[in-house]
């Protein structure tokens, strides 16, 4: 970690190295002109190939798609499936918390399973990326033209340190590795409808979620106009908004995830996550 190269995929496929562009995709290169000289770059073809790294199966270590955010926001019971699944009434504001941004992991990384955890469970969610300072925003159109982009998270949470050790959530959702991002930013002209994106989740092979964002009680252009209201978003910032039915917590029958466990995620248009577990 720390000698990632920030890199362009092409509509072919290859991977394109940006180091001529900026030295990282971070907040800095995503409030200012990074996107559009990046995309200028790539259509006069002045990028040169990445060598030697093969996405499909992660044969080099792929980082998280944004350096070092300042904030990782967390939005909780937000799928109406998953409220039901876990018995939580749905609720009538959005539910937030703070993830600490050194949660954040590559998306092949492991993911530590804490000492003394009995109830580590997986959470494959839509991973909002901003783009440009928002406070105080007026609505949700001015909410879309502050959002940089999409990616892959799993929100790996401790149940028992959640919810039986008192307190707030934050201590089941700050563990070491416990946010894989990526692989890939991508930008919201390249997503059909934000709105309709099915999530999938497989644990050792076997399918365990499998939802869609139409089941969003709260969607994503809503989340960061009410975010806003609250708190100063600033580019960088990620903001991931939620689970679907499936996690391990809401299904009796299912075990939590164990140390040799391999969870295997995907958003449609975003990528692949594939994260083994192991004991910290």
């Amino acid at each position: 970690m720390g000698a990632e190269r920030p890199a362009v995929l092409d509509d072919g496929g290859t991977l394109l190295d940006l180091s001529a562009i900026t030295p990282d995709i971070d907040g800095a290169f995503l409030s200012g002109s990074g996107v559009d000289r990046a995309r200028a770059a790539l259509n006069a073809g002045d990028l040169r190939p990445v060598a030697d790294l093969d996405t499909t199966a992660f044969g080099e270590r792929v980082g998280a798609p944004v350096a070092t955010p300042g904030k990782l926001i967390g939005i909780g019971l937000n799928y109406t499936d998953h409220a039901a699944q876990t018995g939580a009434e749905p609720p009538v504001e959005p539910v937030v918390f703070i993830k600490p941004s050194d949660t954040i992991v590559g998306p092949d990384d492991d993911v530590l399973i804490p000492r003394g955890s009995g109830k580590t469970d997986h959470e494959v969610e839509l991973a909002v990326v901003i783009g440009r300072t928002a406070r105080y925003l007026e609505n949700l159109g001015a909410a879309a033209d502050a959002i940089a982009g999409y990616a892959i998270a799993n929100d790996v949470t401790e149940r028992e340190f959640q919810l039986e050790r008192g307190g707030q959530w934050d201590k089941g959702k700050s563990c070491e590795t416990f946010t894989p991002l990526g692989p890939w930013l991508v930008t919201p002209d390249e997503v059909d409808d934000v709105a309709a994106l099915g999530l999938r989740l497989r644990v050792n092979g076997a399918p365990v979620q499998d939802g869609t964002t139409k089941n969003m009680i709260f969607g994503v252009h809503h989340i960061v106009w009410y975010l806003s209201q609250f708190m100063a978003l600033r580019p960088g910032d990620v903001v991931i908004t939620g689970t679907p039915a499936g996690v391990a917590m809401g299904s009796p029958d299912r075990s939590f995830l164990r140390p040799g466990d391999v969870m295997e995620l995907e958003v449609d248009g975003l990528g692949r996550q594939r994260q083994r577990l192991v004991a910290a």
